[in-house]
């Protein structure tokens, strides 16, 4: 059978980096573990893979009180003494108690599938242990019914992460890794010319020098991530905010910043003598991103 390649999409530019992890990923039928700061499209890729190749996505998000099993089946008990006391179903037929959980719907789809486990560093330590057993044989086994769920096609597995905790090493083992880094200007300029093709160039230079003019300062509680930038560049097309206010006055800084410190920073970094207005100087490789 013809191996799928995956390439990108038209609204999701990968690198060579990580387009090469994602094949490899896919040809040694290892999950592929994303890691990299909000903001860097860990979760969107999962997104361009099941369009690239054509695939169906299913996402399970991962919470703090998330458990491995839930992610294979679910035995609803409840509703099955529910039923013996108030129902009038026959309550002996265990299996119509028995909800797959997202593992288990990526095994059982009739076409392979992509499945994002998402942030699995928000669960508990033991959470990705308890599924090694499961991604590397693809099956599991229901004692209530007696049967085993084997896949059909074994999923392409992505799963993502913020580093907000380690991850155990015999998990790490099973995994192709890679990290995302955060786009620097000239990709930047080319994400946004994807989702704004038609940007006036002048207005995308001043956005992108004002975006990593405070993502620079140092302490932020939060700093603007790419999906911010995007919101906020349509926020100033629709404003129509002209290019000299941008780093003049950083319009709608709401838009970019989500707590009050950094609000306040940024203000009075702005209208200091050291500000961004007075700045001088555009690195080279932006301004040869940006096309008119």
């Amino acid at each position: 059978m013809e191996r799928s390649i995956y390439q990108g999409t038209a609204d999701y530019l990968v690198s060579e980096d990580l387009r090469n992890a994602v094949n490899i990923a896919m040809a040694l039928g290892r999950p592929l573990l994303i890691k990299g700061e909000p903001g860097t499209g860990k979760t969107m890729l999962a997104r361009s893979i099941a369009e690239g190749l054509g695939m169906p996505l299913i996402i399970w998000n991962i919470k703090s009180t998330t458990k491995a099993q839930e992610g294979l089946y679910v035995y609803d008990t409840v509703q099955r003494l529910y039923d013996s006391q108030f129902g009038d179903r026959d309550v002996s037929d265990i299996r119509q108690y028995i909800r797959l959980g997202k593992l288990g719907e990526a095994f059982v789809s009739e076409k392979q599938a992509v499945l994002l486990i998402d942030e699995i560093d928000k669960a508990d330590l033991e959470f990705p242990n308890d599924l090694l057993w499961e991604l590397d044989i693809m099956n599991f086994y229901i004692p209530e019914t007696g049967e085993t769920i084997s896949a059909r096609h074994r999923p392409v597995v992505v799963i993502t992460s913020n580093a907000e905790k380690e991850l155990p090493d015999a998990f790490l083992r099973r995994c192709i890794f890679h990290y995302i880094s955060f786009p620097d200007e000239e990709m930047m300029a080319n994400i946004v010319r994807v989702h704004h093709p038609n940007l006036e160039s002048n207005l995308l230079a001043e956005a992108l020098k004002a975006f990593y003019w405070i993502r620079s300062l140092p302490g932020l509680l939060k700093k603007p991530s790419t999906s911010e930038l995007l919101d906020w560049v349509q926020a100033l097309v629709v404003g129509g905010i002209h290019p000299d206010r941008v780093t003049a006055e950083i319009p709608f800084l709401g838009v970019l910043l989500k707590k009050n410190q950094d609000f306040d920073q940024v203000l009075r970094r702005l209208h200091s003598p050291g500000g961004l207005q007075r700045q001088t100087g555009w690195p080279g490789n932006v301004r040869s991103g940006i096309r008119n």
